[in-house]
């Protein structure tokens, strides 16, 4: 078997090069069964051009792929919803199809179903490759066809993905309005796209993308793949939103749910053809334990054409950039990840291992980079998988980057304790390990910690103190705590070492309401399922200091080149709880200290020459006290009892700062 040059870049791995092999013999395997002679994946990966309902020069053609159906009927408002007037014919032993005479027998936005007969009863379904979904006044959810007079005209030719040094702006477009309802891809276009391009951020994320039929699932629980919701308006609007942000120089990542479907029958994709394994697993392993959703069998053909069609699809009609793979963990083992301390090689190589979900993960990223070479792909993997981010020919599973999930778990589990307490040796590794030639995407909380149950960084550092002391006139110590320290984890996150860097929606500024999805338990209210933008914009409160923060952060992240770099620790210090590091030509300083500021703090810099801060915490405009000088040059000379040049400087508690050489 092949030497894999993850072998070498990742030594520890030598010891499974048996996993490895097997991995990439069954991925040969696969595509072997999925290709004809010659074919690549772009050329296999066409479902959704031959599956669904499509124009013809005489008509309309529909295909579906329901092998243990005992009968398909087309039904829909065209037909006065004939329940038997339109038969499909079995063409081959697992498709069906119907030619229709007259492109005006179905009109532009007609709303059908297809009946299936099962044999012991009969079922109305979304058709599988729906490219529409809209629900009724009742929630009843039919697919609609769609033939405007007009086709969208794109205007991105010259748009190219920038696929370095990545500020993520995830966001969700139904709750990213102020108003209390649905925000639409219209209003995103026209008020988010310009706020978050003059906030600095250069790539969105859009979740909650594909048709779901419950909005307070998150997007999570997919029912139609083919379909962009309707919560949110038309197809079209959609593709005018990223036509806009490809305009204004944004990447469009659009996260990519493949790690399950939604059970639900009447809206979803299971038990279209009768069988729970059409799709899925068979049975039990068919569910997942924790989501109450069904679980693909990636080994199967019908299941990889259907999802990497999928994939293709979104590249090519909507334009997207590259996606975030939900739920990759999830996907790759067995046991789904659950419990499970991956703390030594063994538990990542092992009879645990999904191999065929691994397999497939390692076509749709040859699929994407056939499609459209500089699309992105990430990984939403909390196992820290070896190989995750290394090309496939190395042996690897083929992503650019992974999410650092282990630092939302830190920066939670360290507001948990007293600030004497925080250790700053669990810091420097948490934020600067990785894996070897590992591209990270660094994050300080998730979209999850956003949500009611849970608490963003700010309210674990402010807590209700956010409701009554955050006017600018008005003096707070909780407030003072909550803001500068919410200021020195953000930025200590991105510049340690990060290739990529992710944000939150409204979490910049220390957005303080919780997320909470109308429900029942709300009276299906809109109250907690926004953004109120106001409270940064309005002058009045000290959101716009963290706003301000996060601006200048990302402006100076930029102009200093500070993503992707090996980083240089020049001090540690737990007990005064200070941390000092190079990146590139910047010198940080944090002090962590709730108390302590030092008058003449030595910091090792290895590097003779004058320094000057570049930017800080304390800084007035940001909320600080205005106690470090800008304008002061700190000239590097031998440290008293030490053979190596540093300076000396003047580190206020709670404060973090930046220098840069000038002569």
């Amino acid at each position: 078997m092949k030497d894999w040059k993850i072998l070498e870049i990742d030594p520890w791995i030598k010891d499974y090069k048996s996993d490895i092999d097997l991995r990439m013999e069954e991925f040969k395997k696969q595509k072997s069964k999925l290709l004809k002679k010659g074919e690549k994946l772009k050329d296999f990966a066409n479902a959704h051009n031959y599956y669904g309902i499509h124009k013809t020069r005489t008509g309309w053609v529909y295909r579906e792929w329901a092998p243990n159906a005992k009968g398909l009927y087309l039904i829909g408002d065209f037909n006065n919803w004939d329940r038997h007037s339109h038969p499909l014919e079995k063409i081959n032993n697992e498709d069906w199809e119907i030619n229709i005479k007259g492109i005006r027998t179905i009109p532009h936005k007609s709303r059908i179903k297809v009946m299936i007969d099962y044999g012991d009863r009969t079922q109305d379904r979304i058709p599988l490759y729906a490219r529409r979904v809209e629900r009724d006044e009742n929630l009843d959810f039919s697919a609609v066809v769609l033939n405007p007079r007009k086709k969208f005209e794109w205007t991105d030719e010259k748009f190219k993905t920038k696929k370095d040094n990545l500020l993520i702006y995830e966001t969700h477009i139904g709750m990213a309005q102020e108003k209390e309802g649905i925000g639409t891809y219209k209003e995103f276009e026209k008020n988010i796209l310009p706020r978050i391009k003059d906030e600095g951020y250069n790539t969105v994320q859009f979740m909650a993308i594909a048709e779901h039929p419950y909005y307070g699932s998150f997007g999570y629980q997919v029912s139609n793949f083919f379909s962009p919701s309707s919560w949110y308006g038309e197809n079209d609007e959609l593709k005018s939103l990223i036509n806009k942000a490809h305009e204004m120089g944004l990447n469009v990542i659009m996260d990519l749910v493949h790690s399950h479907a939604v059970k639900n029958t009447n809206e979803g994709i299971n038990e279209f053809d009768g069988t729970d394994y059409q799709f899925f697993h068979k049975g039990e392993e068919g569910n997942h334990p924790d989501w109450d959703s069904k679980l693909f069998d990636y080994a199967k053909p019908g299941v990889c054409h259907f999802l990497l069609s999928n994939i293709k699809y979104w590249l090519e009609e909507y334009h997207f950039d590259g996606f975030r793979f939900d739920g990759v963990t999830s996907m790759i083992y067995k046991n789904h990840g659950r419990g499970v301390s991956f703390d030594n090689y063994s538990k990542y190589f092992s009879m645990n291992t999904d191999i065929e979900a691994i397999n497939y993960l390692q076509m749709a990223n040859e699929l994407i980079r056939e499609i459209k070479k500089d699309a992105i792909t990430i990984a939403e993997d909390m196992s820290a998988m070896p190989g995750m981010c290394l090309p496939i020919k190395y042996g690897g599973i083929g992503f650019d980057y992974r999410l650092s999930m282990g630092m939302p778990d830190f920066w939670e589990k360290t507001l948990s304790i007293r600030d004497e307490d925080w250790d700053m040796g669990k810091m420097w590794y948490e934020l600067s390990t990785y894996r070897p030639e590992e591209k990270r995407i660094a994050y300080v909380e998730s979209h999850d910690q956003a949500l009611v149950g849970s608490k963003t960084t700010i309210f674990r550092l402010a807590d209700s103190a956010m409701y009554w002391e955050m006017e600018k006139d008005k003096h707070s110590i909780v407030i003072d705590r909550a803001i500068a320290l919410h200021k020195m984890i953000r930025w200590i996150t991105i510049s340690m070492g990060a290739d990529a860097y992710l944000n939150f929606m409204g979490n910049e500024f220390g957005h303080p309401e919780w997320i909470d999805f109308p429900r029942e338990g709300n009276n299906y209210s809109y109250h907690y399922a926004r953004r109120l933008w106001s409270l940064a914009d309005n002058g009045l409160l000290k959101y716009e200091w963290l706003l301000n923060w996060d601006k200048r952060m990302l402006e100076n992240i930029k102009d200093n080149n500070q993503l992707g770099n090996d980083i240089f620790r020049l001090w540690l210090d737990n007990d005064r709880k200070v941390i000092a590091y190079r990146n590139n030509d910047l010198v940080y300083i944090f002090n962590f200290h709730p108390q302590n500021s030092y008058d003449s703090f030595q910091v090792p810099i290895h590097d003779k020459g004058e320094f000057k801060v570049v930017l800080d915490t304390d800084d007035i405009e940001f909320g600080g006290l205005g106690r470090i000088s800008k304008d002061y040059v700190y000239e590097s000379k031998n440290l008293e009892h030490t053979d190596y040049d540093g300076i000396e400087i003047y580190l206020p508690s709670r404060t973090a700062l930046a220098l840069k050489k000038v002569k």
